[in-house]
């Protein structure tokens, strides 16, 4: 099976070593027709500290890494491609 790759803004970059991504979705609602949006906040590891908030970024599902960690981010030359 492979990988899920999401897009989303880095909302925090606190934590050591671990930043947390907004990832936006957009549908349109069944009943009303109209495009909605929902966002969800991701924990993903950033090994080498690169990322601030507000930079985009592409992360790659992996196995867990912690409790909330199972997310890690690709690098930026590989994220565009």
């Amino acid at each position: 099976m492979p990988k899920r790759i999401l897009q989303g803004v880095v909302v925090s970059d606190k934590q050591e070593k671990t930043i947390v991504v907004k990832v936006e979705r957009r549908f349109t609602h069944p009943l009303l027709k109209k495009t909605v949006r929902r966002s969800k906040n991701y924990h993903a590891h950033d090994e080498t500290k690169a990322f601030k908030i507000g930079d985009t970024v592409s992360i790659e599902e992996t196995k867990p890494m912690s409790k909330l960690k199972r997310w890690i981010v690709l690098p930026a030359a590989q994220a565009q491609g």
